[in-house]
């Protein structure tokens, strides 16, 4: 699953007037993941964002001595002030050809602002911020290889080239390489898991299913979103919990945003590492995979449409578990708030979860009801999620 989709409108909803919400840490990152949703590289540049804002905000704050990054002088500068002009700063690098809105909702965010000291030392503590981030993470993309399709000498092939490749040749920020949680592969086809998988994804993912119930039709619709801000929601309904604090909220979407840009490395170089084969491929040949209890559906069709990379792991999964598992460290004995979020293919619905598994779940059971993934993919994927979720928690220092 790309992160990289661009959204209808998310210009407009990113020049929402500021001061809605209390929590001006929580604010900016939803505007930031409205406006990085336009850019091609979506996750990273939220957590470049993320981490910039980290980096101001703690600079002033001084709440977390390990992290602090000596940006000059910082006493008495505008927490409000250095949010916004590092997130200005790293919108404006990462996607300079939406200048005009992002640098509208800037001003709109100064200009809410007492036009005093603090504020302008708070906007040279964001950029500068900004600057550290940015200058930490230059060589990050590297130089890709394009995918080259695989065929032979004036063979025809589908020319709908997959998406997600480039990811997987990304420097990641905390792993030691991007093969480095890879799993083992996917079941053999003639074992009795590929066909347990096969079947379920067959009746319950089926466009047509009579077996899936209305409401885990809901769930799967819900979860049929490839944006980014369907898995950002539910870290804004931490974020605004009571009694939470500005540092605090700011570390946790770096560490969140931080171990996400790994997960999306991660899960891309598993997927072109095996390149296994989508429900709609395998149902569709199911005379071919060797196992007589996987019988074939020559015209089945998934609930949603397939995504255009290869199947295993599930990066719904995992990124689902990845947030989840940096949640729970970072909570470490705090009650889990009500969590929710909304998604734009399902308008007006807002899921709830009251534990962080809960959420985890759903979204594994979700992908294998829409149709494009297999149980074991979605287990999977919830496992190296876990694993890079608590390896990026450790690294800044959560709970």
């Amino acid at each position: 699953m790309s992160l990289s989709y661009c959204r209808v409108g998310a210009c407009a909803l990113f020049l929402i007037a500021f001061g809605s919400r209390a929590d001006t840490v929580a604010d900016w990152a939803d505007r930031t993941t409205e406006i990085a949703t336009d850019g091609p590289n979506t996750i990273r540049t939220i957590a470049l964002a993320q981490n910039a804002v980290y980096e101001a905000v703690n600079a002033i704050t001084l709440r977390y001595p390990r992290d602090r990054v000596d940006l000059g002088p910082a006493k008495g500068a505008s927490i409000d002030a250095a949010i916004a002009a590092a997130s200005w700063t790293v919108l404006l690098h990462e996607a300079p050809l939406l200048k005009p809105q992002i640098e509208a909702a800037y001003d709109q965010a100064l200009h809410s602002l007492p036009d005093n000291d603090a504020r302008m030392r708070g906007v040279d503590v964001g950029v500068r911020a900004a600057g550290d981030v940015l200058a930490k993470h230059t060589d990050d993309l590297g130089n890709p290889e394009p995918y080259r399709p695989v065929t032979t000498p004036g063979m025809y092939v589908v020319t709908t080239f997959p998406l997600g490749v480039a990811f997987s040749q990304h420097r990641p920020w905390f792993l030691a390489s991007a093969s480095q949680l890879r799993p083992g592969p996917p079941p053999a086809l003639n074992s009795a898991t590929w066909a347990r998988d096969y079947n379920e994804t067959k009746t319950f993912g089926d466009a047509n299913s009579t077996v899936r119930t209305a409401e885990q039709t809901e769930i799967a619709r819900f979860w049929a979103t490839a944006l980014p801000d369907v898995h950002m929601g539910v870290v804004h309904s931490v974020a605004i919990a009571a009694n939470r604090e500005a540092t605090r909220n700011a570390r946790l979407y770096a560490a969140v945003t931080a171990a996400l840009n790994d997960t999306e490395i991660a899960v891309f170089e598993a997927k072109y590492h095996f390149n296994f084969w989508r429900p709609i491929t395998a149902i569709r040949n199911g005379d071919q995979d060797d196992n007589a209890a996987t019988e074939r559906d020559a015209g089945w069709l998934p609930f949603i449409v397939t995504p255009i990379q290869p199947e295993y792991p599930c990066a719904h999964c995992m990124i689902a578990a990845t947030i989840a598992t940096v949640i729970r460290i970072e909570l470490g004995k705090d009650p889990v708030p009500p969590l929710s979020t909304i998604s734009n293919t399902a308008p007006g619905v807002r899921r709830h979860w009251t534990r962080t598994e809960d959420l985890m779940q759903e979204v594994s059971n979700a992908r294998i009801w829409d149709g494009v993934h297999y149980r074991n993919s979605a287990e999977v994927g919830m496992r190296m999620g876990e694993q890079v979720g608590t390896l990026v928690a450790k690294a800044y220092g959560l709970p």
